[in-house]
């Protein structure tokens, strides 16, 4: 019988469940979906809170090559869903990114090159904040005019190598609301952070992604929806 396929999911809090105190992430909430079917992924959830671009690309290489379950095996696919921290802004509102939008693309580029090197990728991609709750932890401010534009930087990787991308979140921001209104009630009291309405809402997204099914080798389910 075909072994069922090793998934990694590398991330920041957002793939590490914060905020879900009811199902413990999206990524929690794909494995448990998974769990009982005998040839879905083994889904293992890597994600560690406050981690950027940078951070991960150091980890992911070791991470991924030690969870092949048996000798000498590696993992069949990794999911990647990162950037938000890097677009954070220290100390104002307008002062320095961590790692400022040309960076990030380049950045991003290497990652996806030395990613399908290892296995199949896909990439989740940013949820937007509560800007009315800034500063986070009284000295980063999230602003979704930058989250949308690394969002785009994001897909612009992914398109330029053929790795699939899922948004979460159509870039529109209103001139009068400090959060898009479908979000208004999927994110934590912090601003950034989804709560279980946000994970809820990621997870059926993700476990009805087509290209997702297809390299897991399911059937189709649900329907996928943005807002």
């Amino acid at each position: 019988m075909k072994t069922a396929a090793k998934f990694i999911a590398f991330g920041d809090s957002g793939v590490f469940g914060w905020g879900d105190s009811e199902g413990g992430g999206w990524v929690e909430r794909l494995r448990r979906h998974w769990m009982p079917r005998l040839q879905a992924p083994v889904l293992y959830n890597l994600g560690v809170r406050g981690d950027g671009l940078e951070r991960l690309s150091n980890r992911l290489n070791n991470e991924f090559m030690v969870r092949g379950e048996l000798r000498r095996q590696k993992p069949q696919g990794m999911l990647i869903a990162v950037g938000i921290n890097d677009a954070a802004r220290i100390g104002r509102c307008d002062g320095r990114q961590q790692l400022d939008p040309a960076a990030f693309l380049f950045g991003f580029e290497q990652l996806l090159i030395n990613a399908k090197c290892l296995a199949p990728v896909f990439v989740v991609g940013l949820t937007p904040v509560n800007e009315a709750v800034m500063p986070f932890a009284n000295c980063l401010w999230y602003l979704n005019r930058d989250l949308d534009l690394y969002n785009r930087l994001i897909e612009e990787a992914c398109l330029g190598a053929n790795v699939p991308f899922l948004r979460l979140w159509d870039g529109e921001i209103s001139a009068t609301e400090n959060v898009p209104l479908e979000w208004s009630k999927r994110l934590c009291s912090d601003g950034i952070h989804c709560n279980s309405a946000g994970h809820e809402w990621i997870f059926e997204q993700v476990s009805c992604w087509p290209e997702l099914l297809l390299w897991a080798g399911l059937p189709p389910e649900g329907f996928c929806r943005l807002n």
